[in-house]
């Protein structure tokens, strides 16, 4: 009976230190990300400087790109991309804050909170010459993520290479759909050849990627709605040993 007590209580230690000991990782793990270089950052409080972020919109008399409040705003009618210029390549991890803005605008309407990256330009058209519009993107190559697409009715993950964008991800109902007025943190990351797309620190997609775009450019992506976007970090990620 004692050898039986005995051996009981060397389980519940050993889970104990087992547990402990993932704490620990896990906690290590944000420090280490806390303390990743910064390679660019911005809070949106100065006016929008168009050398360092680049606008493709839809052309529409009812759509503007500006900052506010240090906030990026995109009120449009129709689709638009703001650019970051400024090619990532490795690895790397982007996390900012967005909110869909849904009240009395005139462009106010729950949907469509997008991104690009890892974006490139096979054509000759080039980075940045583009309408805005969607389907001008198709012959690039890059990742998207359309959260709350179609009317809030769909969140999608696609790669876009050689002409085709299978849909590698899927959702259909909460809580992968928006929510209005609802300050989201937006967290990508690309490491060891693995993207990964969080929202509120919960995983929505991950792909391992047998033909990784190893660089590109990142950005802003939505059409006829009415977003604000904050505290954009870029942080450069070493690689996993």
């Amino acid at each position: 009976m004692k050898e039986s007590k005995f051996s009981l209580f060397i389980i519940l230690l050993l889970l104990f230190s087992c547990q402990n000991s993932k704490k620990e990782g896990n906690e290590k793990e944000v420090i280490s990300n806390q303390e990743a270089e910064i390679i660019f950052e911005s809070n949106f409080s100065q006016p929008l400087d168009l050398k360092t972020w680049k606008v493709e919109m839809d052309s529409n008399p009812q759509s503007e790109v500006f900052t506010e409040d240090g906030k990026l705003i995109m009120d449009t009618e129709g689709g638009v991309t703001v650019w970051l210029d400024l090619e990532l390549e490795g690895n790397y991890e982007i996390s900012y804050k967005r909110k869909v803005v849904l009240d009395s605008g005139r462009n106010d309407r729950l949907s469509d909170l997008n991104q690009f990256w890892a974006a490139s330009d096979p054509t000759q058209i080039g980075m940045f010459n583009r309408s805005g519009k969607f389907e001008s993107y198709d012959d690039m190559h890059l990742y998207y993520v359309g959260f709350g697409g179609n009317y809030n009715s769909t969140t999608r993950f696609r790669k876009y290479y050689l002409g085709e964008k299978p849909v590698l991800g899927e959702f259909l109902e909460a809580p992968y759909l928006l929510e209005a007025n609802r300050d989201y943190l937006i967290k990508t990351i690309c490491k060891d050849g693995k993207v990964s797309f969080w929202v509120d620190e919960i995983l929505f997609f991950e792909y391992e990627d047998p033909e990784p775009l190893e660089k590109g450019y990142f950005g802003f992506r939505s059409t006829w709605s009415r977003h604000e976007i904050s505290d954009l970090v870029v942080r450069k990620l070493q690689p996993t040993i």
